[in-house]
């Protein structure tokens, strides 16, 4: 179990300034609105324990001011950015949510809205408050519809899960948000510690398990949260129109295949570079988001935003060689759709055999995840940019190439499927294979010709 600490506490853990909002008025009836006796004297003992007057504190904060004009890790500078934030306060009844929860969330989130900032949530809480029954449980649904409207309007949603976040703070501000951080050790489930089966594995009650579950992004400890959530802020404040810049090729190849199978070597040599060179090439910082939110991660395929050498926030998602599977692409759509909401432009790099056609990946919904993802790409509210680094195998790579917008490097490929498979299925021998790649005109300059990319990438000399 990670160490709790209140919501003040927190909110100076993460900042760099803070300025609370005046808290909504109203009237609560004595005892709340379901007369429960002692209420009214618990939420007297909560404030005077924990100095505040309900379960969160919100208000506007700067992130980054810190490391505006110097360099982290030696790479760019980070700006100042504000945001609305929220932290929830675990000593104030179990950082429940009641009316008047609602009442301070509603107005932070109308706050984000009219003032265009993103919302930062801390978030410890135990649920709903018994207190208040289904007009505390309600309390979801309010929240729901705020995350909702601020989605619509293009501004981004960071959490960050303190311990513990169960209940309805973890389905609507924790699992809501656009990116969800967590501390390590932290309790994160919907079902809260006093309500579990008895014989339930803890271990699945933890960010940890959330995180391999894919629906928490990643582990930040208590010392790197600042720089984290600095990071982010900075990544996904930033808008443009413009389209990712096409990355040069790198390795040593820069003239062009002599024939098919010459291709389909080349994209299958181990020292060819592979995505993560592209990226570390692309980006000057970047930040990975993690997970499907469907269950599931696949490491063969990383996604995420970062800020590029020319100065622009891109967001990417890049396979690494290895056959796709649905969490892979299921992962790729949510970041197509996220930074076509925040107005970011992608960059996707194919280099996969395939998609993943074990027993495993079609009961995960294989033929699904691909259909999402070619819906996500042609329905992209930003410009997408595609590179094929590597191999381009069959339907698995082209979900994620832009229409119009694909280029190729020249130790690349691109098929209707492995040669070798497109000679099984036209049931050729397995000496034909070679043959059988330059029928299938899978060489960059082929593609080329063929209208299937719209240009070459080549290496940048002396860059």
């Amino acid at each position: 179990m990670t160490e709790r600490i209140s919501a003040r506490e927190a909110i100076a853990l993460v900042t760099d300034s803070f300025g609370e909002l005046p808290p909504p008025g109203g009237e609560f009836p004595p005892d709340g609105p379901l007369s429960w006796v002692g209420y009214d004297d618990a939420r007297a003992r909560a404030a005077a324990r924990t100095g505040e007057q309900e379960s969160v504190v919100c208000g506007t904060a700067t992130f980054g001011t810190a490391s505006f004009g110097t360099t982290i890790d030696g790479r760019a500078p980070l700006g100042p950015v504000t945001a609305v934030l929220i932290a929830f306060e675990f000593g104030f009844l179990g950082g429940s949510l009641g009316e008047r929860t609602g009442d301070r969330l509603e107005a932070a989130y109308d706050y984000a809205r009219t003032h265009r900032l993103p919302v930062v949530s801390l978030v410890a809480t135990g649920g709903s408050r018994m207190q208040e029954g289904m007009l505390a449980l309600t309390q979801l649904q309010r929240v729901a519809r705020q995350s909702a409207l601020t989605r619509e309007a293009g501004l981004a949603q960071i959490a960050v899960l303190r311990d513990p976040t169960t209940g309805g703070g973890w389905a609507t501000l924790g699992a809501g948000a656009d990116v969800t951080l967590a501390l390590p050790g932290a309790q994160v489930a919907f079902a809260g510690s006093r309500v579990r089966p008895p014989d339930a594995d803890p271990a699945a009650y933890t960010a940890e398990a959330q995180v391999a579950a894919g629906s928490v992004d990643a582990l930040v400890p208590g010392d790197g949260l600042r720089e984290a959530l600095a990071l982010w802020l900075d990544l996904l404040t930033r808008p443009t129109a413009d389209p990712a810049p096409v990355p040069s090729a790198l390795g040593g190849a820069s003239d062009l295949p002599a024939t098919g199978w010459d291709a389909v070597q080349r994209a299958r040599s181990p020292e060819r570079p592979r995505a993560d060179a592209y990226l570390d090439a692309y980006f000057t910082r970047r930040a990975a988001i993690g997970g499907d939110r469907c269950g599931g991660t696949d490491d063969g395929v990383v996604c995420g935003f970062g800020r590029a050498r020319d100065g622009r926030t891109v967001a990417y998602a890049a396979q690494r060689g290895t056959p796709t599977r649905p969490a892979g692409y299921r992962t790729a759509a949510r970041l197509v759709r996220l930074a076509g909401r925040l107005g970011i432009p992608v960059l996707t790099l194919v280099d996969t055999p395939g998609a993943a056609n074990d027993a495993a990946a079609e009961r995960q919904g294989a033929g699904a995840a691909i259909a999402d993802l070619f819906a996500a790409v042609a329905a992209a509210r930003t410009p997408v940019t595609t590179l094929v680094i590597g191999e381009g195998g069959s339907g698995g790579a082209l979900a994620l190439a832009a229409p119009g917008n694909t280029w190729a490097t020249p130790d690349s490929y691109f098929s209707v499927i492995a040669p070798e498979s497109a000679a099984a299925i036209l049931k050729r021998p397995a000496d034909e294979v070679r043959a059988t790649a330059g029928h299938l005109r899978l060489r960059p300059q082929d593609l080329l010709d063929l209208g299937v990319i719209r240009g070459i990438a080549h290496r940048r000399h002396g860059g």
